[in-house]
């Protein structure tokens, strides 16, 4: 079909050119004479002969050629034809330029163009080819060349083709009609210039009611009013595009529009049902999740989001509501401790609404929704429970044992209202100082209290249910301990005070201060003075300040070291406190020899003594240290003597790290006594007496030399009773060297075929020995054979 309509569009267009004035496969004849109209004066040369200008010998239009030719033949373009071309054959057409030769060939004779092969405009549109015509034997040009053009004319070869597919689009769900989703675009390669070929028409095929197609712009819109995501999704249309403006016998292409409706938030949340019921006992600890709710909500992503809300409560503060922003559920969490005693259920009403709305959507409805939360408290085993968080109990330190200083109370919270029993955790109360009624919880102690030792007891009272001793709950106690004025006070600091032997009466030597671990509501108050025994003959006196100080007073103008070097001074010090507390503290003053401004510059030998001499302690201390550095070395002394032996191994020459080499060669054959082989070849031959190997040996015993026992035929047997002999030997030989050694024992046993070839045993031996046994081992031991093998007679010649 599309064949038959190529051929009519062909016979169409031939026709219409070729009746059409002027065709370009027409040629014009050159004129040198003048027809009218054909060409102007353009002037007069010198004679006044007028000047006429020439045509050019040959012109044509440019010439016109289908596309996508079928023909079996070649396809015929044109002809040329110059005036100068008398029919004769000495004119050669010559044609040049784009594809001449290989697409365009020129019949050197006649001018005939024709086209060689099948062309395609969309591949390329037009080519400016060149002709000349020559003299076919000289090669002079008889006309100049010219330029022309052969245009390819358009057919309709080729369908629109979308620049997608397929097409993704997104267009809001309940959108109004005439709603821009998506715009599809065709392109078609025929000439746009030329007919209907590239003239695209669009349509819809499928994607009805849904949108619609502007057949122009290929826009595609919304065609139906309130398309619901939640009822369908997703569509599937597909567009077409037709060229040749959509008439019959125009090509056309598809593609599919996928359109998805994007969510909007026109659904409001709504729960599932409007009353929940959830049950929490009443030991949940605080922040922890009573229940979880959840409203339904048909749109997707944000437009679901929601927010929960307490709207109402008749527990106020004890619950709140969060959202799960990932799961959009609605959490209740418990803000306050649940008593099964004091409320059973609580009520809620919980709000739930979108956090996104759309103003477009406000007349569809409310977004929000509610319901009713019911909360049962269950009843649990609780401990016991005191009435405080905590105690303070204070107590005098001298109050007497088993006196109780305060009580603590706690008791079931449960409706059965178990017996409580007391105790106290002791591990906060190490010392055992105090103790609990188990009843009753009076607090009373056990041991005195000292406040100077420590003021503060801090002790954990354990209540433990009667009926379930697992059920347990502690509380701090704090015990003060008070202030009792049992202290007297003594000296502030150890005083080291000096009197100078020119020293005038009523001269103050030292200011005395004191110092009482008590701690009265009103602060110190101390008295000072000299005790009553020595203020009769006292030689220094004590004046108390007023102010918790007191100075030590001379009392005649001068001393004397030698008639007495040490004082001592008996002072009271009393404090001001009931029951009032006094002590006697000695002040030692020495006598010292000083220059004119009181400063000392000598003092006697045992004041000296007694001031920078060593403590008994110090003293006993350095003595015994003296005593156990002497027994080291006595020690060590007894130790030396101990060595009685002069090691044989030293260091240097250790066995174990030398190898001595003796370089002695024995005598041979005829050497008997150099050495004597039957030791090796049999252990039992040769017992000797052992020695000590790291030591000189006091005294030398030749070896005792016991006869040959007959070796044992038992191959294997007495290689092994030979080791285990001499490991015996080795294991309990005491003389033996403290380290690990190397025993090595050259004995290769008793159970050979060949018997030993060693001529040393032949020392061992007192008959002659047969060797004619070396003739039958083959060509190897011929020379032994005829060394050894022969007759005595041989031998002896």
């Amino acid at each position: 079909m599309d064949r038959r309509r190529v051929c009519v569009l062909m016979v169409l267009w031939v026709m219409a050119h070729l009746s059409s004035p002027g065709h370009g496969l027409r040629a014009l004849r050159r004129t040198t004479g003048g027809h009218k109209g054909a060409a102007g004066l353009t002037g007069q040369d010198a004679n006044g002969v007028p000047l006429r200008r020439s045509k050019r010998g040959w012109m044509w239009n440019q010439f016109f050629l289908l596309e996508e030719y079928t023909g079996s033949d070649m396809q015929y373009v044109g002809k040329l034809h110059s005036d100068s071309d008398r029919g004769d054959g000495n004119t050669r057409y010559v044609l040049t330029g784009e594809g001449a030769g290989s697409l365009f060939r020129i019949d050197e004779k006649s001018g005939d163009i024709h086209a060689t092969k099948r062309l395609d405009r969309e591949e390329k549109a037009y080519y400016i080819l060149r002709a000349k015509a020559v003299n076919r034997f000289t090669n002079e040009a008889l006309e100049g060349e010219s330029e022309f053009i052969i245009k390819i004319h358009d057919i309709n070869d080729n369908e629109p083709r979308f620049t997608k597919d397929p097409y993704m689009a997104r267009v809001p769900e309940m959108s109004d009609i005439g709603t821009s989703v998506i715009q599809v675009t065709a392109a078609d390669a025929d000439d746009a210039t030329y007919g209907n070929s590239a003239r695209v028409v669009y349509s819809i095929l499928e994607g009805q009611p849904y949108f619609s197609v502007d057949p122009e712009t290929g826009l595609i819109k919304t065609a139906l009013p309130g398309m619901d995501r939640e009822v369908k999704e997703n569509y599937q249309v597909v567009i077409q595009a037709k060229d040749m403006a959509g008439q019959m016998g125009g090509l056309s292409g598809t593609t599919t529009v996928s359109i998805t409706l994007a969510d909007v938030n026109d659904n409001p949340p709504r729960f599932t049902k409007t009353v929940y019921e959830f049950r929490a006992p009443e030991s949940s600890d605080i922040g922890s999740a009573v229940g979880v709710i959840r409203a339904m909500d048909n749109d997707i992503g944000e437009n679901a989001e929601m927010e929960y809300r307490i709207i109402g409560s008749d527990g106020p503060g004890m619950f709140d509501v969060t959202t799960n922003r990932s799961t959009q559920e609605g959490v209740i969490l418990l803000r306050k401790p649940l008593d099964f005693e004091r409320k059973r259920q609580y009520s809620l009403r919980i709000q739930v609404e979108n956090s996104h709305l759309n103003p477009r959507f406000f007349s569809v409805g409310p977004f929000r929704d509610e319901a009713t939360i019911k909360i049962v408290v269950e009843d649990v085993d609780e401990p016991p429970m005191f009435e405080r968080a905590s105690y303070v109990m204070e107590v005098k330190e001298d109050v007497a044992r088993n006196t109780a200083i305060g009580s603590v109370s706690a008791s079931d919270p449960d409706d059965k209202n178990s017996l409580v029993r007391y105790s106290i955790d002791r591990r906060t109360d190490m010392d055992r100082m105090f103790n609990v009624h188990a009843g009753n919880g009076s607090v009373f102690i056990l041991r005195e209290l000292d406040r100077e030792e420590n003021a503060w007891h801090n002790i954990s009272v354990i209540a433990t249910e009667f009926n379930n001793p697992r059920q347990i709950s502690r509380v701090p106690v704090y015990i003060q301990v008070l202030d009792v004025n049992d202290n007297a006070p003594t000296f502030a600091t150890n005083y080291e005070t000096f009197v100078c032997e020119n020293a005038k009466a009523n001269q103050r030597i030292q200011t005395v201060s004191a110092t009482d671990p008590d701690d009265p509501l009103g602060g110190h108050r101390f008295f000072f003075s000299l005790a009553q025994e020595a203020a009769g003959k006292a030689n220094f006196s004590v004046r108390d300040n007023k102010d918790n100080t007191a100075w030590i007073l001379t009392r005649r103008n001068s001393y004397n070291s030698l008639q007495m070097s040490i004082y001592h001074v008996p002072v009271v010090i009393s404090d001001g406190v009931f029951p009032m507390q006094s002590s006697t503290n000695t002040l030692t003053v020495r006598v010292c020899s000083c220059d004119r401004e009181g400063n000392m510059k000598l003092c006697n030998a045992e004041a000296l003594t007694a001031r920078a001499g060593l403590s008994t302690g110090a003293l006993v201390a350095i003595l015994l240290c003296v005593i156990i550095l002497l027994m080291i070395v006595v020690l060590f002394a007894a130790l030396r003597r101990q060595r009685k032996k002069e090691p044989l191994i030293i260091s240097k020459e250790d066995v174990r790290d030398n190898v001595v080499s003796y370089n002695d060669e024995g005598g041979g054959e005829e050497d008997t006594q150099a050495f004597d082989i039957c030791t090796l070849r049999n252990p039992e031959a040769i017992e000797e007496s052992k020695q000590r190997r790291d030591i000189v040996p006091e005294t030398f015993f030749p070896p005792v030399r016991r006869p040959v026992l007959p070796p044992i035929r038992d191959h294997n047997g007495d290689v092994r009773d030979f080791i285990n002999q001499r490991l015996q030997d080795n294991d309990s030989d005491p003389t033996a060297p403290p380290y690990d050694s190397l025993a090595t024992y050259a004995y290769e046993g008793t159970g050979s075929v060949a018997e030993s070839l060693s001529s040393l045993e032949s020392v061992t031996t007192e008959g002659d020995q047969d060797y004619n046994y070396l003739s039958e081992w083959g060509p190897r031991f011929k020379k032994l054979a005829d060394m050894y093998g022969g007759d005595d007679s041989d031998r002896d010649s």
